[in-house]
């Protein structure tokens, strides 16, 4: 059964944000009209770039791992399967964004790159910006080489996000995240943080970890009304 995870954060009457799990037959968009959220929907061509689309008139998709938009009406989104989606808000400047950040993404410091933009393009001042950080795998799960660890620590600095175990390095994008999006200025406050790790729950949630290339994806999707 399809659940919408809605981050307590961004609740109100003048956005919509959520985080799917499991969509039926891996069709993002018949999630999406389950309770008709909006016609007008929006996903880039992911390529785990650090580029960010800004969306304005032109709904062609791009190549891009970060979409911003002013645009009521429409949806913007991206899809996952242990990667973190990031949602963003500004209800100041009537801004939204979303992010997929892999190891690459993260190492490349694709969300700061978008909170930067979004402060050039909208406006936007950190301690305004809202953040959700949806389910992604975890530390507990997510082992990986030194080289993806050095490069997610260049980015991010050094903190608790990461361990070594019985000679296995462990890392979880999902707070580097978060302590990257702190060092923009970011408040502690603004931040929603899901708890749940795909890999962990594989009847909830599309894990590419576990089910290697027969898993679909869920999603992360936000816009204004």
């Amino acid at each position: 059964m399809i659940t919408l995870i809605q981050p307590g954060n961004m609740t109100g009457s003048n956005v919509r944000a959520f985080f799917s799990t499991k969509a039926p037959n891996n069709d993002t968009k018949e999630v999406l009209n389950t309770d008709g959220i909006a016609s007008c929907v929006y996903l880039p061509v992911q390529k785990h770039t650090s580029m960010v689309k800004i969306l304005e008139n032109d709904f062609n998709p791009e190549v891009a791992d970060a979409i911003l938009t002013g645009r009521k009406g429409v949806l913007i989104g991206v899809q996952v399967a242990d990667c973190v989606p990031i949602l963003l808000y500004d209800k100041e400047k009537l801004a939204v964004g979303a992010v997929h950040a892999g190891w690459r993404g993260t190492a490349s410091g694709i969300l700061k790159n978008t909170i930067k933009i979004m402060q050039e393009k909208f406006k936007s001042s950190a301690e305004d910006i809202l953040i959700a950080i949806g389910p992604s795998i975890r530390e507990c799960c997510y082992n990986v080489g030194s080289e993806v660890k050095d490069a997610v620590c260049e980015a991010t600095g050094e903190g608790s996000y990461y361990h070594e175990t019985d000679g296995k390095l462990f890392i979880d994008l999902s707070s580097a995240n978060r302590i990257q999006a702190l060092s923009m200025g970011v408040l502690d406050g603004n931040m929603w943080q899901s708890g749940e790790c795909t890999f962990c729950n594989p009847e909830r949630f599309h894990s590419y970890r576990y089910a290697k290339d027969s898993a679909g994806r869920q999603g992360g999707f936000i816009g204004m009304l």
